[in-house]
């Protein structure tokens, strides 16, 4: 046990049991390059609109709630290597995706399609995730 305790993040990954079909680390991180700056700039509106009363503060909700879950995944899974709690996380990052796109749709329509591919990217590693708990 005191081995597993000095492996590096990646050392220990590679020791899980993973469905075959999982991306390489490397694709997961372009595929995080090219959204982040989707989730920026469309967070980053709604955020502004309920900033200035445009858009009432329970719009926010779901977005603040993404947000501090997306960027929980990675300290549960790799630092504290919590695979239990990770997909417990990704639960919640998918399912406030897809409050995301209902509740913003009536008033921004482009925030709610950007949301799309986040939406496709977080399906497949929601699937991998669970798999992954099921797996270990």
């Amino acid at each position: 046990m005191c081995g597993f305790n000095n492996m590096t993040w990646m050392e220990w990954y590679n020791t899980l049991s993973k469905p075959g079909w999982t991306p390489s680390p490397g694709t997961i991180s372009l595929i995080w390059q090219i959204l982040y700056p989707i989730i920026l700039i469309s967070f980053g509106y709604v955020f502004y609109q309920t900033a200035r009363r445009r858009y009432p503060a329970t719009t926010a909700v779901p977005f603040a709630i993404n947000l501090i879950a997306n960027l929980s995944f990675t300290p549960l899974f790799f630092g504290l290597r919590n695979v239990p709690l990770a997909t417990l996380d990704i639960l919640v990052v998918w399912s406030t995706i897809l409050w995301i796109i209902y509740s913003i749709w009536p008033r921004s329509r482009w925030v709610a399609l950007a949301q799309i591919p986040y939406l496709i990217w977080v399906s497949i590693a929601t699937t991998i995730q669970v798999s992954i708990f099921w797996m270990n």
